[in-house]
């Protein structure tokens, strides 16, 4: 047993010091981000914003609404084939520009994805998602999806720390998911006791990666657009959007009553719930490690997005960033009192 004594930092710990800016308007902000992907040297260019991979949020009506604004749609990974294919064919090229298809890391989830390249050749982002990115296992299926389709785009994790992180981009995976335990239907932290509070993570794996001329998403942790601007200021190259997203249109979880007010169903691809759905029940050797809740409806999801859109504009026209690239570079974190976070009603 050992004790890390260095102060890990959350969302919730730092606010953003403004700087003097010769920025007119928000409207000056260029959003756009573009990247050269490490081992596939595929070049991306759009909104570096994903929708997780959730069956109440990332589907496929998501992916085209948010494709429309330049951001991206990590799909469920309980789309088939033939589904995929038929929503792919209704759409333009550039959709592909747009999604990521996930797996998990058996042989069967494998197999599902040959088919699903073989029978979409054009596809470019492929996400390798598991809690727990520290296994063994883990590491050699992506070299394994590696060494099967060496010009897609891998992306691969959960992790929270630097030296996973460069095992990873080492391994074959372009870009690393960043985050365990922070997600609002998540309950890995209280189950488990294991975790990381977000920000440092992202600062500390962003620094990892980027020393490989790798990249990385952050997963979870997200309330409102002041945290995503806090994650781009952190350094991720994405941010990776659960609860944030749940609840509109699009988002697939089921619509329901609740003393006269519309809400939706969410919950975490650990829930009892999700393993009652898709693998039919909770197994006798494992805890389920999310929960299912609801949410307030919120209509369509293209309102919420231009929110945070506009939220991370006026981050940067704050801090004098001309583009979303600019705002690491241009941020400095405050931290915030324990009593402050108190009085404002934070955890």
């Amino acid at each position: 047993m050992r004790i890390d004594n260095e102060v890990k930092l959350g969302f919730k710990d730092v606010l953003i010091r403004p700087k003097r800016s010769t920025l007119k308007s928000r409207s000056q902000v260029e959003m756009n981000r573009t990247y050269v992907f490490r081992h596939s040297q595929t070049t991306w260019s759009g909104v570096p914003i994903i929708a997780a991979n959730m069956d109440t949020v990332g589907t496929l009506a998501m992916a085209e609404a948010l494709a429309r604004h330049g951001a991206v749609t990590a799909l469920h990974k309980y789309y088939s084939p033939e589904e995929l294919k038929r929503f792919l064919a209704r759409q333009d090229d550039s959709i592909y520009d747009h999604i990521m298809v996930s797996t998990g890391t058996m042989d069967a989830d494998l197999e599902r994805l040959k088919q699903i390249v073989h029978a979409l050749p054009l596809l470019k982002f492929i996400c390798i998602d598991v809690a727990n990115g520290y296994t063994e296992n883990f590491v050699a299926v992506v070299q394994r999806v590696r060494d099967l389709f060496p010009d897609k785009v891998i992306i691969a994790g959960n992790v929270v720390t630097g030296e996973m992180v460069e095992e990873l981009v080492l391994s074959g995976a372009d870009v690393v998911k960043v985050g365990i335990g922070p997600g609002s239907v998540c309950t890995t932290r209280v189950k488990t006791g294991v975790g990381y509070p977000q920000l440092s993570a992202i600062i500390e794996c962003a620094d990892a990666a980027h020393g490989l001329k790798g990249l990385i998403v952050a997963d979870g942790g997200c309330t409102c657009a002041g945290d995503i601007a806090k994650a781009f200021g952190a350094g991720t190259d994405f941010t990776m959007l659960g609860g944030m997203l749940a609840g509109h249109d699009e988002s697939g979880g089921e619509i329901l009553d609740e003393n006269g007010e519309k809400v939706v169903a969410f919950y975490g691809m650990s829930s009892r719930a999700a393993m009652e759905k898709h693998s039919g029940g909770v197994a006798d050797y494992r805890a389920s490690e999310g929960k299912a809740v609801t949410v307030p409806y919120r209509g369509p999801v293209e309102d919420t997005l231009l929110d945070i859109l506009g939220g991370l504009r006026s981050t940067c026209t704050y801090v004098g960033a001309a583009k979303l690239k600019e705002l690491s570079k241009r941020t400095t974190f405050i931290r915030v009192m324990e009593q402050h976070n108190r009085a404002f009603g934070d955890e």
